[in-house]
């Protein structure tokens, strides 16, 4: 393999970087470094611990066994890796939040009943709650009372056990046109109502980069309801270094206020096989610099 690409960045892109720990809880996926790993879900574990991982993220925790979820919260445990989010909840069709009611929220309430079980398998504290659309014939205030009603339905299921579901704002411009849910102050708007420790803010930085910028002033601001991040450059939902967001500077500046939060790695990479794996690992090596 050739190593001598050397970029503006101060390293070679196809030179597997060091094996240190990361200063931050960078959380990966399954199938992100199945070129290396192969696509045994416990290798790909053990290959990003052996990488300096210490956080995890599956969006389709749920969609496993019992058992295969109890399995994979004890390999993490055993490899030092944190579990982040898993999708709780992902309404992208109707209205159902937006529109609420007495059946809704008792739906939603044995949804919330499953995603705790599920979280104490696999040993996670963050469960994604996407709120869905918004309804066009309906006043937005009041849409607005019928999804903090719901959610705090949910939210005193997740108390019981000290979960958190994290409410995830979505860019309406490119990915997810129509969602209730798309800026981080709206977001803030709700916890706040919902007044719970069970119900904070997802923030993926893709996405309001996209929606309404201003990453590191909002990330002050809505700080006391923030519980979770994501993040992906913009555009092209790829890997840090390949748009416009300087995440050196993003990733410092959290730092600055916590080195506790999970900041998982929502997105694709730039490049195919092995070589973009490796591309991938140096980009959140050079960002995690500062």
């Amino acid at each position: 393999m050739a190593t001598g690409l050397v970029t503006g960045m101060g390293f070679a892109e196809t030179t597997m970087p060091s094996q240190t720990k990361f200063k931050l809880k960078y959380a990966p996926h399954f199938g992100m470094f199945e070129n290396h790993a192969g696509k045994d879900l416990f290798d790909q574990l053990q290959f990003c611990a052996d990488q300096g991982f210490t956080a995890w993220e599956d969006n389709g925790m749920m969609g496993q066994s019992p058992e295969m979820q109890t399995r994979l919260g004890q390999k993490m445990r055993d490899v030092g890796i944190e579990m982040g989010v898993f999708v709780a909840d992902a309404e992208w069709g109707k209205p159902v939040y937006a529109l609420g009611g007495e059946e809704t929220r008792a739906n939603l309430k044995k949804k919330a009943e499953n995603a705790a079980e599920c979280a104490k398998r696999v040993g996670a504290k963050w469960m994604t709650v996407v709120p869905g659309p918004y309804d066009l014939r309906l006043a937005w205030d009041y849409q607005t009372a019928n999804v903090i009603d719901c959610l705090k339905t949910m939210a005193e299921v997740f108390e019981k056990d000290n979960l958190v579901m994290v409410l995830e704002p979505l860019n309406p411009y490119r990915d997810h046109p129509g969602m209730f849910l798309s800026k981080i102050p709206q977001g803030f708007q709700i916890c706040k109502a919902v007044n719970s420790p069970a119900c904070k803010i997802l923030f993926d930085m893709y996405h309001q980069q996209i929606t309404e910028g201003n990453i590191i002033p909002n990330i002050d601001l809505a700080w006391s309801e923030v519980a979770y991040f994501q993040c992906g450059d913009n555009p092209g939902r790829q890997e840090p270094l390949t748009g416009e967001m300087n995440y050196r500077n993003i990733f410092k500046h959290i730092a600055g206020k916590s080195k506790d939060m999970i900041i998982g790695m929502e997105h694709g990479k730039s490049q195919g096989g092995k070589e973009g794996e490796i591309k991938l690992l140096n980009a959140y090596r050079w960002c995690d610099d500062f």
